[in-house]
């Protein structure tokens, strides 16, 4: 564990980005005794990162690859954590289904990590899927269903204010509103200048998300404009969670998917911030690189006719024309796996890289952050996320 901070520093460790991953980081180096400077451009929260839109999905059984389910049981103990604490909502448990073809990645990567970690999903024909989540009725025939029980919803705004009261009621002090504008590692410690002032720490963890590159050069992170579109039952039909659980599944008759969940049920908890049924369309890339400080807002004509086409395709019960849009901003690697842990400098630390799925991850990313500061050996396997795995 560091040495724990002298009148020549200004903390122990410096968490550059309060949003998924930095704000649960900052919480957990306060755990571990660390004198901790949180620096954020805006309010921890806020919507115009890649921390927004409401709700995110929760998987246990993740297809993107097996280590990731020990992660995500490790991250739900700790969002159950943050949720006794706060008072308030986080995660919704409804379970989820996968949906396609039986040898189509939804199916054989759920089902690979299933099997790895001896996951109690079920495996579900086309019939007994149309018989028990009716608005998954639509499919190719041939198509299977994959149900994870585990699967649910994260509020992530309210996770992450969460976890920054967390740090701040453990003695992190958070610099909000503040612009880090460089960052310089040397032999002794890291020097922090932001729009205000410089510090000196004697580590720094950079969880920026988007933003990334611009403090760990070479990081192969691509930041870019992602819009995300909600959705109304038809009259007379339903859209609810209960009928249209969260879901990644084939689109009927395209070779594409689609991913998301149904509405909120007016009696669940935190019904009063409720939300539309949710659809997005698949994110394989290649991505353009967005500037992250000049993300266009606007959602424009035109911008969601793929959805709509995708919807009116899939869901018989839902209008394909969207209720509510907004923008968010997504930040891919190359091999759509996160970066977590050491970089080439020993004083520098990375966590982010999110390639549309780190959310249901985050608050055990920043433990593995905050574990990796500390010198903490981690339960956990993550060799495949270690971020010198690029060169």
């Amino acid at each position: 564990m560091p040495t724990p901070v002298t009148s020549d520093f200004d903390a122990d460790v410096a968490v550059i980005g309060l949003g998924a991953v930095g704000s649960s980081a900052a919480w957990q180096l306060t755990v571990r005794g660390l004198d901790v400077l949180g620096f954020e451009l805006h309010e921890p929260g806020h919507a115009l990162g890649g921390s927004t839109g409401r709700t995110r999905l929760f998987r246990v059984a993740c297809l993107e690859h097996p280590g990731l389910a020990p992660i995500a049981r490790r991250a739900r103990a700790l969002w159950r954590e943050l949720e006794a604490s706060a008072g308030t909502p986080l995660f919704m448990q409804t379970g989820g289904i996968m949906i396609g073809p039986p040898d189509s990645h939804l199916i054989t990567g759920t089902l690979r990590t299933a099997a790895a970690h001896d996951l109690p999903v079920e495996r579900l024909d086309a019939e007994e899927v149309a018989r028990r989540f009716p608005g998954h009725a639509r499919m190719d025939p041939g198509d299977v269903g994959v149900f994870d029980p585990e699967a649910g919803i994260l509020r992530p705004e309210a996770a992450i204010v969460a976890a920054a009261d967390a740090a701040r009621a453990m003695g992190a002090r958070l610099r909000t509103s503040t612009r880090v504008t460089a960052i310089t590692p040397d032999a002794d410690g890291v020097t922090i200048e932001t729009d205000a002032a410089s510090y000196r720490v004697r580590h720094v963890a950079v969880t920026a998300g988007p933003w990334i590159p611009r403090f760990v050069p070479g990081a192969p992170v691509v930041p870019h404009r992602v819009v995300m579109t909600w959705f109304r039952a038809k009259p007379g039909r339903s859209a609810a969670l209960d009928v249209l659980p969260v879901f990644i599944r084939s689109v009927p008759g395209r070779d594409t998917w689609v991913w998301g969940h149904g509405a909120m049920p007016e009696s669940a908890p935190g019904a009063s911030d409720g939300f539309d049924a949710k659809v997005g369309p698949e994110f394989d890339g290649p991505f353009h690189a967005d500037d992250p400080d000049a993300i266009d807002r606007v959602v424009h004509p035109g911008e969601t006719d793929e959805i709509h086409d995708l919807v009116a395709a899939t869901f018989p019960d839902l209008d394909p024309e969207p209720s509510d849009v907004t923008t968010c901003i997504m930040a891919h690697t190359p091999d759509n796996q996160f970066l977590v842990g050491p970089t080439a400098h020993p004083r520098v630390t990375v966590g982010g890289g999110c390639s549309g799925h780190s959310f249901k991850h985050a608050a055990a990313l920043g433990e593995l952050v905050a574990q990796a500061v500390a010198g903490e050996a981690s339960a956990l396997d993550t060799g495949f996320l270690d971020p010198r795995r690029f060169g």
